[in-house]
């Protein structure tokens, strides 16, 4: 895979990659919508807590397919409520341990259930 921010755009707003080159070959994971659902299905309280949980939720299913964070190659990010965009990024950026995926960050009036503050999906690759 080939991540890649072109010097003839802008450069992304924070830490991610305008494009990635996936090789032919590739294996690919689509990762449904993961929300701050601890594992007994209790959801994670407060937004940093639910951002974590969205987080590690996803990785866990990464684990499954054998795939690592550095496998995902686009994030979709769900977030309710303006403002929140600097909280997204430090939790972002400490989840994924500086990876840059693809990104799309939308801000929605709401998620299922009134008390969900955040949603991640994803789609990984392994070569």
């Amino acid at each position: 895979m080939r991540f890649f921010n072109p010097a003839s755009i802008s450069a992304p707003a924070s830490n991610y990659s305008q494009g990635v080159v996936v090789p032919a070959n590739a294996e690919r994971l689509i990762i449904a919508g993961q929300i701050g659902a601890n594992p007994d299905g209790s959801l994670a309280e407060g937004l940093e807590a639910q951002m974590e949980r969205a987080w590690l939720n996803m990785f866990a299913i990464l684990e499954d397919a054998g795939m690592t964070k550095k496998n995902l190659v686009k994030v979709t990010v769900f977030m309710v409520g303006h403002d929140l965009t600097a909280r997204y990024r430090e939790t972002r950026d400490r989840m994924l341990d500086g990876h840059a995926p693809a990104a799309t960050y939308l801000v929605v009036k709401g998620l299922a259930s009134p008390e969900m503050l955040f949603e991640v999906e994803g789609e990984a690759v392994a070569s």
